[in-house]
């Protein structure tokens, strides 16, 4: 068994975890995700709100597909 095989199976049971987490506690994670992003996009005077909004987006995509996982269905093509 190769270094990554070896990480990968000891990442699984967190991953697995992260899974069930984000699917109960989703909506909550989307409001302190743009709870963050206004917090972010005031302080630095909107200078970086088209990627501010872009990572924001990003990181909720990967939540729900992370979400999606545990609903017994492949998760959506990244």
């Amino acid at each position: 068994m190769g270094f990554l095989d070896s990480l990968k199976a000891k990442l699984d049971p967190a991953r697995d975890k992260v899974g069930d987490l984000a699917q109960q506690h989703g909506s909550k994670i989307d409001q302190g995700l743009d709870k963050a992003a206004r917090t972010v996009d005031q302080r630095t005077k909107g200078k970086y709100s088209d990627r501010i909004v872009s990572g924001t987006q990003k990181a909720k995509d990967a939540i729900d597909r992370l979400g999606q996982k545990k609903d017994g269905g492949s998760p959506p093509a990244a």
